[in-house]
Formats: C-alpha cells, structure tokens, sequence
C-alpha cells in the first residue's frame, strides 16, 4: 500500500490544497483532495487489466472551486434536499438557504464540499488512508451547533474504498453526511447499459419539487423496482411520473434492513468491461441519481464533456427532507452524541 501527496494549487483565498493518491500495486487507485474532500479519481482495471477513471473529475482546483454539480465532494451539514430550507428543532424554526430553486440542497450556498479540510495520510502494509477534520461552527449555513466532523478515505487490499463518517456536536442539531462521487465503470460513455441491483422493496416517492412527499411506496410493478439486475436504461424512458418530474432516477430508495452493521446498499455491473461495485453501509437510504441535469455543458478531465446519463451517484444517506417527516429515521443528532456511519465500495472484475 502507498501513499503519495502532492501540491494541487492554492485556493482564491489562499489554501495551499494537497492532492493525496492512495494505491495498491497500481492496479488500485484512489485520489482525493483536501478542498471539499473531494474524490478525484478512482482507477480500477478490467478484465483484461486495462486500467480506467471511474469516476468524473477536474484537472485543476479552480474547477473545483466551483463545481456545480459537487463531483466527488463530501456532502454536509445535511446531504439532499430540505424543503422550504425551513426545519424546526426543539420548538425552534430555522432557515436554511434556498439554494435549489425554494428549496436546500447539499448544506446549503457553502456546503462542506466548498471548505478547506485539515489533512493527514497514514500507510501500512494493508491499508492506506486520508484523515479530514473539519469544524462546522454554530451559525453556519445557519444550522446550529459548533459540529466538529472526521470522515476518513481508506484503501485495503480487496480493492475497498471505506469512507468513515464521525461527528459530535455541542448543541442539538441535525446531520446527515455522504460522498457525492459519479460512477462510471466503463471510463466513458454513457451509463444506460450498466445493470443495477438496489438492495430495496421501496422508495420515498416525490413531488414536482423533487421533495418526498413522505409516502414509502413498492417498487413493486414500477421502473423503480431494481430488487433484480437490470440495466439503467431499460425503463428510463417509460411514462410514470417519477420519472418525468427528474428526467430520470433521483430518488431515495428504502434498504432492508439485514440486522448487521454494514448492510448490502447495491451491486453495479458493466459487462463489457467486467468491472463491478458493491456497496455497503449502516445508512438506512441510497440516493440513486442517474445524472439527468448533465447536459454537456461541463467539461472535465481532459476536456471531455461530460453529457446525460455520462454517469451516475449511489448515495449512502438518511433520507431527503428527513427533519420535516418523522416516518423517516431521524437525522437529530443531540449534544454529546456521536455521528457515526460506514460506507464501503467494494470493486472487483467478472472473468
């Protein structure tokens, strides 16, 4: 196991960024930045050894600065969308940015995926990994509570990428982290062809906002039913009103629940490069988003537009608007408490 670090430019206000790569024998590789923790490539190779990017990504920081559509980047205060931006805690009201439309998306106009994160690598024989901490303080993006967060990128030599979520707050509050990478296992291309399996017998369906209405419903009978391999395109196109109000999958889905800490999320399949992923996790949801809002109009590594559907986010997560429904499990995290979830992406080739 090695890891290398490296200078990766200075931000507009003047944070000198470190680009860390972790790697196995160069057939497993994974690169992360310190400016929003954000992965910026994963490489992996295919039957036939041939290593690719499965992952989108930036050549500079400048274009993670902006990063519109949060490539790679570690999601916070509160991951998905709050509707209104308005939730209330302990009788008191608070409001968040509208920075999608009226609503709160990914914490807001400088989620965490926009600050700089304190950094330290570590390798051993089995195992590479990056610390980030980073103190949320009370008031910002107008959530409460000073929230000190530690999310921890380690490599192992079955091909894992474990990313370890911890958080402890002084004041009640509420969290819900996740990493916001865009798979692709092909390297390019687009993703309609690559076969899904989510690990769910429901989902939280939403409304023309894009905000769950906080219904649980079957996927049974619809084109959200992905309990059997299929491939992403097979239903993408077909007339059901999810569908239409995202231009394709953006949705929540409600895992089983197997008992055990990390629990099956999905497995993901391209077949003509053999490449899969496997996901676990202890969060309770996984936001499958198909990368409808991709429009070409992004162009990233190499200079390659990135076009619809040119990949996809499996997002492990509590579920979106969670502080404004109490069916859905809650994302209150109280003073003194500990945040802590586990998500864990397995790679590996079918012969």
């Amino acid at each position: 196991m090695h890891l290398v670090s490296k200078p990766f430019g200075t931000t507009p206000d003047g944070h000198e960024i470190t680009l860390f790569t972790l790697s196995k024998d160069h057939q497993f590789e994974v690169s992360i930045i310190n400016f929003g923790g954000a992965i910026t490539s994963i490489k992996v190779p295919d039957r036939y050894g041939k290593i690719a990017d499965v992952v989108l990504g930036y050549d500079t920081l400048a274009e993670y600065v902006k990063n519109p559509r949060f490539f790679g980047g570690l999601i916070g205060r509160h991951a998905n969308r709050i509707a209104r931006g308005k939730f209330s805690l302990n009788g008191i009201e608070y409001q968040l940015a509208q920075n999608n439309g009226v609503n709160h998306l990914h914490g807001g106009n400088k989620g965490y995926d926009k600050v700089v994160w304190k950094a330290a690598g570590e390798e051993n024989d089995d195992s590479a990994r990056v610390h980030l901490s980073y103190l949320s303080k009370d008031g910002e993006e107008n959530y409460p509570g000073n929230l000190s967060v530690d999310v921890t990128y380690v490599i192992n030599d079955a091909n894992e990428l474990r990313i370890e979520y911890r958080a402890l707050v002084d004041k009640d509050t509420i969290v819900n982290l996740t990493n916001h990478s865009y798979f692709n296992l092909a390297g390019s291309g687009d993703i309609l062809g690559h076969e899904l399996m989510i690990n769910a017998d429901s989902f939280t369906p939403v409304s023309e906002d894009l905000i769950p209405t906080g219904e649980i419903r079957s996927v049974a009978g619809t084109p959200m039913d992905f309990r059997e391999p299929g491939t992403i395109g097979a239903r993408i196109n077909e007339t059901f009103d999810q569908l239409s109000f995202t231009g394709g999958y953006d949705h929540n889905f409600v895992l089983r629940e197997s008992g055990d800490s990390l629990q099956l999320a999905c497995k993901l399949t391209e077949r003509s490069s053999g490449r899969t992923l496997e996901i676990v996790t202890t969060q309770p949801g996984l936001q499958f988003y198909s990368g409808n809002f991709l429009d070409g109009s992004l162009k990233g590594r190499g200079g390659v537009s990135y076009q619809k559907y040119a990949a996809m986010c499996l997002e492990t997560q509590h579920f979106p608007d969670a502080p404004n429904h109490t069916n859905f499990p809650t994302t209150v995290l109280r003073a003194g408490e500990v945040y802590n979830e586990v998500a864990v992406f397995k790679f590996s080739v079918e012969k």
